[in-house]
């Protein structure tokens, strides 16, 4: 081989290097390492995909909210929602959060980044400022802040975190703790089970039980679930407890090992676990009086699908979401004081919707990373207030705006 197609082999080579470099600087998101529940199950049956007749009118404007039940389909792009909408009705089809009156798109970015993960995201969800990727309730000089969630309790509202994922994982967290870094679950737990939210539904037992315990996650022997119980909580573990859990607090963590729940029976499914934690946030206290609610609840693993590129899955997790969505939009249609705000952190896996042939009219996802992306996400909105949300901007106004709504005069709000 002579010398210059040596040459020109080895620069050929550096600008594909080079390129790879650019590109994943510019569509992914850092990298982490990503702990998948079981991935060998069938997600392809999306038979359990069940929707009522119900329509979701806009109500009259200038009313505000008693209750606020905020939805976050980690990695939800519009992407994903027209994919599981072709998939589960067809082109002709609405999704419930479709059919929510008001639209928006909001931009993710972090602090440090133009492509955010989901601590930096749920952090301007939770407390209405940025932050840098990777850290919880706490801007970059680690200043920390109060979230919406917390306010809230001190104006004697109930609260409530429902997530596919563990429950100290990055978006629930945001709502409950403060911590530089996303990765300690284990001190999450802590300041999770301090805050002490009315209802805590999700997976990551593993971070709540002391290192003695088979599939303990902790560095300590503090047991967590039984400081929960002295406190008040009562324990459900599977689907049947949950059905009879009574508030005012209930704490579910229904996967031992996995870092966050199977989706799969017997576990509860996300709607279900959505329409328990309304109705134990909903219930009259012992004076007969009902008390205003937050719940955010989370979509977890649309995100995890769109990390894996699993179509398939990413259809499964979307329509889990979209039901866990109709059963927040029944309650307010008949609460007509509960506002309801669907979203996401960001997009993730870029994906796009093409023909698999030329000769079969059917759609396919196809995916251009493994990582989040930039492009700015849906918001739909339904209920008082519901017209503050359309529009195109950042996702620190949305606490803002709820702030605003709730006649919270102060937010963010700096911890001293």
């Amino acid at each position: 081989m002579s010398l210059i197609t040596k040459t020109h082999k080895t620069i050929k080579a550096i600008l594909i290097a080079t390129t790879i470099i650019a590109s994943h600087s510019i569509i992914a998101a850092p990298q982490q390492k990503f702990d998948y529940p079981d991935t060998t199950k069938d997600v392809s049956n999306i038979s359990f995909y069940k929707q009522t007749n119900a329509t979701f009118k806009h109500t009259p404007i200038n009313q505000k909210p008693k209750n606020v039940i905020l939805l976050i389909g980690d990695g939800m792009g519009i992407s994903q929602v027209s994919l599981a909408r072709i998939k589960a009705l067809g082109k002709n089809g609405y999704l419930s959060m479709e059919k929510m009156p008001i639209t928006g798109l909001i931009h993710t970015h972090s602090a440090d980044d133009v492509i955010t993960d989901s601590a930096s995201s749920a952090t301007a969800f939770a407390c209405g400022i940025k932050t840098n990727n990777g850290m919880i309730g706490m801007d970059p000089n680690k200043q920390r802040y109060k979230s919406i969630l917390t306010i809230l309790q001190e104006k004697n509202y109930n609260t409530g975190l429902v997530v596919t994922s563990t429950i100290t994982h990055a978006t629930p967290a945001a709502f409950a703790a403060h911590v530089p870094s996303r990765s300690q679950e284990a001190k999450i737990a802590e300041h999770i089970l301090d805050a002490k939210v009315n209802v805590l539904f999700g997976g990551g037992k593993k971070f709540w039980i002391p290192k003695s315990q088979k599939n303990s996650k902790r560095n300590d022997q503090r047991n967590l679930m039984q400081e929960a119980k002295t406190q008040g909580y009562q324990i459900v573990n599977n689907r049947d407890e949950l059905a009879n859990a009574k508030g005012p607090y209930v704490l579910g963590l229904f996967n031992t090992k996995d870092k966050g729940l199977t989706t799969f029976s017997p576990e509860p499914s996300l709607p279900q676990m959505t329409d328990t934690a309304i109705n134990l946030l909903d219930a009259p206290q012992n004076d007969k009086t009902k008390k205003p609610f937050f719940l955010l609840v989370e979509g977890s693993q649309i995100d995890w699908a769109g990390h894996a590129n699993n179509t398939q899955n990413v259809i499964k997790q979307t329509l889990l979401f979209d039901m866990a969505i109709e059963k927040a939009l029944l309650y307010a249609q008949k609460n007509k004081d509960t506002l309801v705000i669907v979203t996401a952190d960001h997009e993730t896996g870029g994906l796009s919707i093409v023909r698999k042939n030329y000769q079969v009219k059917t759609q396919d996802g196809k995916w251009s990373t493994g990582f989040h992306t930039p492009i700015p996400v849906p918001l739909y909105a339904y209920g008082p207030g519901a017209e503050n949300f359309t529009g195109t901007y950042d996702n620190t106004l949305i606490p803002r705006k709820i702030a605003n709504l709730l006649n919270i005069t102060q937010f963010p709000q700096k911890i001293k």
